[in-house]
């Protein structure tokens, strides 16, 4: 079994509507009620219980109003936290900037950052994303004909339904592992190496990707980054999972973890 987890320097609560039982896994009621008014289903991985449905709240835990931000130069040059419906369709998911998940509300440094999730949950961290990638790995979601091929826990984690491209390679089913991630990419923000480039606040096209926040930085050669974020990614052209970063300003989906 490979459990090295492969680096990506690219790098989404939105409300899918796709469910799917999972019998290797307890199916639980997290508590939460999604933006229709219904329960958020959870899995317990292991030591780890997840949301395996997007975070779709526009406030913060105290009840202080989260931003919707459509205008793209506005979203691209934000420093606070903000939400957006992908491609600005209220029909879609809700992706969220980074600034959103650590909390912070306002541009006084002086001022607490506001916790994202309900009570009793919490924005993953780098550690908990790879304690539940190497959980799946563990028990069967992954399998190598060889180290380049037939990577099947990208497909496992995948929606049923969605993904516009297949995963290369793989004979698994989409979404045994009960992860349900629905391929709504992201919004592009801005980035000190890329910019101007013309893609600021527009939306990658949806289908293909994936990509879900980390309440951490990301830190290269030992300093903490000013840009970039850590963040978890699916691709079905890659057929990867991959732990990388993102750029602070873009939008992603966002999973939680229960304290």
């Amino acid at each position: 079994m490979k459990k090295l987890l492969l680096l990506s320097v690219l790098l989404i609560f939105a409300c899918s509507s796709d469910d799917s039982s999972n019998d290797n896994n307890n199916n639980n009621n997290s508590g939460l009620l999604n933006c229709d008014g219904n329960p958020i289903p959870s899995i317990v991985y292991g030591s780890q219980e997840w949301t395996v449905e997007n975070a779709c709240h526009i406030t913060y835990r105290d009840g202080t109003p989260i931003p919707q931000v459509i205008d793209n130069n506005q979203w691209a040059n934000l420093t606070t936290g903000a939400w957006c419906y992908y491609d600005n369709d209220p029909n879609k998911g809700k992706l969220y900037n980074w600034y959103a998940v650590i909390g912070i509300h306002d541009n006084d440094d002086s001022t607490p950052n506001k916790d994202f999730a309900p009570e009793g949950w919490h924005v993953p961290n780098n550690d908990q994303f790879t304690t539940l990638i190497n959980y799946l790995v563990d028990n069967g979601y992954e399998s190598f004909q060889d180290e380049t091929v037939d990577n099947t826990l990208a497909k496992s984690m995948a929606s049923a339904t969605g993904w516009e491209c297949d995963f290369p390679g793989t004979d698994t089913t989409y979404n045994s592992s009960g992860f349900n991630a629905f391929p709504i990419s992201y919004r592009a923000g801005w980035s000190p190496t890329t910019s101007p480039n013309g893609l600021e606040g527009f939306f990658l096209p949806q289908g293909q990707q994936t990509y879900f926040w980390c309440y951490e930085v990301a830190n290269w050669q030992g300093a903490t980054d000013l840009y970039y974020s850590t963040s978890l990614n699916i691709q079905c052209y890659l057929d990867s999972v991959q732990i990388g970063s993102s750029n602070k300003t873009s939008g992603l989906s966002v999973r939680l973890v229960k304290d």
